[in-house]
């Protein structure tokens, strides 16, 4: 965290000092409907600019208390690092480090551990798997909203009743909402932009004629959060349990040592019958859970939280306003994200981690819109970036839920779910996410100079030392959730950072006030306001220089002209390997890798094609 440049302020650095904006605008650049997690990641996500004005609302009378959602995945840990509360996150959470599966033995009697295996692969992110209330997710992102300049915080008591667009050029789109804690109050509200996250029965998403298609399974589910007293010895371990004929049960230990989640099959509903339909029961939760878990005895003293639900997989055909024919010809104006526009079962721990990267990929492009910093063709990528994302997971849900679901017939039939789920172990942690080339993602022409870093594919981060003050790190960290891409310039062999080498020419093309990126810098604004250059050597830090590097990798800066000692990185060799190894990057040619504002891989190129650099950014950024 950097602050204090503008001057010396003490208290606490995460609360901003600026003026705190109106929040009952009336006319705003962004309205968001619904606080669910991916409301909130869109909300703290926009607080960061204290240029945008957003206002949330939420047809609840307040926060959440108690969330259906407590799966997270390896990936929302790494995003939840860029909004600053990743740490908080960790300290609270059950950590999930492995996962056992149990079943019938080869002559299908009783329940035995079958398998106990690591969770998530060594290296596949430097956060792990783990297991927190949906509701404390909640919390830490309103922290971020009302710490940030706009003080922002939602409005409850809120219900969307009607959304039109309309013909007004600055604020097309209006909202208008019935005020539950007045009665016969409506507010309305003008906006540029209108984001639905309102779930699975969004009013957003019916006003722009979209619907949810797919199907149910016709299976029922029952879930409830326990405290209880147990002989199975995998009680505080992540644990799929398939029992011969009584049905299967999946357990996830929660936060604080003693709470524990159970989701239990029920029996498939029939015809029209609904989930409401059946009368579930925490008692018949309760006993249907000892029948699996049998012979193993099951005493639950207290039952926090339960509900029953059907299993279902639908998409929407689109997650904006645009028809098909129109695509390409006007710009969307209102989107859709999270259950608004997808939706399929809790057991794969997906719902609440692909919301928030709904909104992680939406959020950026809103800002760089809205500030003038980008064309507006690049709203038209959320919609086919993210759909086809939720298509995947609606494939990927629907064989899990089949197979945990499935009554086998013999040892390896029971052994396919074990087998599928060691597989997609990369998928579930969230990080397999690949988008396909695009405006804002290139194709692989020159991946093997960096091929542990995929072009499509979020930044995989690795240890690094901070040349300036020889902190050890992670090099992933540097990339915050505040509207900026990044270039990371690996250099190539014998590169100290020496004037003709290829980070120095880099450095001084982009510091050249003819080049493309001077274009998309506002005026008195620092080149990395918009595009953040770091390097990284592959010399040993205590042999490297800071003095002698380029002047765009020690920028002054803020009020006093105060120098930026941030930029500059070195391997860190402590444990054998360093970054150019783990990631792959060529040595002898060094590698340009370009991060899109949502840490995912935009390019990976070669150190000196500058034309290339700046058509890229050409093409995407509006001039100033």
């Amino acid at each position: 965290m950097q602050y204090h440049l503008n001057g010396f302020r003490p208290g606490d650095p995460a609360v901003a000092l600026q003026t705190p904006s109106a929040t009952d605008q009336s006319d705003v650049d962004v309205l968001i409907v619904g606080c669910g997690p991916a409301g909130l990641t869109l909300a703290a996500q926009l607080a960061a600019f204290p240029d945008i004005t957003t206002r949330i609302m939420e047809r609840k009378t307040g926060p959440l208390e108690v969330g259906q959602a407590d799966g997270i995945a390896c990936r929302s840990i790494e995003m939840f690092e860029a909004f600053g509360f990743a740490e908080r996150v960790l300290k609270e959470a059950y950590w999930v480090n492995e996962v056992s599966f149990w079943r019938p033995d080869a002559e299908g009697n009783g329940l035995h551990r079958a398998d106990r295996i690591q969770d998530v692969e060594d290296d596949l992110s430097e956060m792990p798997h783990v297991i927190l209330s949906q509701a404390r997710i909640h919390d830490f992102y309103l922290d971020v909203m009302r710490y940030s300049s706009h003080r922002m915080e939602p409005d409850y008591d809120r219900e969307l009743i009607s959304l039109i667009t309309t013909e007004d050029p600055d604020y097309p789109v209006t909202a208008t909402f019935s005020c539950l804690d007045t009665e016969g109050k409506i507010e309305t509200i003008r906006a540029r932009y209108v984001v639905g996250c309102d779930g699975a029965r969004s009013v957003v998403r019916k006003s722009v004629g979209q619907e949810l298609m797919g199907d149910s399974a016709r299976q029922l589910w029952g879930v409830m959060d326990v405290l209880a007293v147990t002989d199975f010895p995998d009680i505080r371990l992540k644990t799929a349990i398939q029992s011969q004929d009584l049905g299967s049960m999946l357990i996830i230990p929660r936060e604080g040592g003693y709470l524990v989640r159970l989701y239990i099959e029920l029996d498939a509903l029939q015809g029209e019958e609904r989930a409401a339909d059946r009368d579930v029961s925490p008692d018949m939760l309760i006993q249907k859970a000892r029948d699996i878990l049998s012979p193993f005895l099951l005493d639950v003293k207290e039952v926090a939280w339960w509900s029953a639900y059907e299993i279902g997989q639908r998409v929407c055909d689109a997650f904006d306003d645009v028809p098909v024919v129109e695509r390409g010809q006007r710009t969307p104006r209102i989107f859709i994200a999270g259950d608004a526009c997808h939706t399929h079962s809790p057991k794969a721990g997906q719902g609440m981690n692909v919301s928030m990267a709904d909104a992680f990929n939406l959020g950026w492009k809103l800002a760089a819109v809205l500030r003038g910093q980008a064309k507006p063709m690049l709203l038209d990528t959320y919609s086919e970036e993210r759909r086809a994302k939720a298509k995947e997971l609606i494939d990927f849900d629907r064989d899990m839920a089949r197979l945990f679901s499935a009554k086998p017939k013999n040892a390896g039939e029971a052994a396919q779910f074990q087998i599928y789920f060691k597989r997609h172990g990369r998928y579930t942690a969230g990080v397999e996410t690949r988008y396909d080339p695009s405006i804002i993602t290139r194709t692989t022409k020159h991946q093997t100079l960096a091929n542990g870093l995929t072009v499509g594919m979020r930044f995989h981060s690795a240890p690094v030392i901070r040349l300036g003050d020889g902190k050890p790190m992670q090099l992933g960290h540097v990339l915050k959730a505040d509207g900026r891409w990044r270039i990371f310039a690996f250099g190539g062999a014998e590169d100290v950072g020496q004037p003709g080498g290829g980070i120095a020419e880099l450095c001084d093309y982009i510091s050249h006030p003819t080049n493309p990126f001077g274009a998309t810098v506002g005026k008195g604004e620092h080149v990395d306001s918009v595009i953040d250059v770091r390097a990284i050597f592959q010399m040993p830090h205590q042999e490297m220089k800071f003095e002698t590097m380029p002047s765009l990798l020690r920028p002054t800066k803020g009020l006093y002209r105060l120098v930026d000692y941030e930029k500059v990185f070195c391997p860190d060799f402590k444990n054998g390997l360093d970054i150019f190894d783990q990631r792959g990057i060529d040595r002898q040619k060094g590698a340009l890798v370009i991060v899109r504002p949502d840490q995912y891989i935009a390019n990976v190129q070669r150190m000196t094609d500058f034309d290339d650099l700046g058509l890229f950014f050409v093409s995407l950024m509006n001039p100033n």
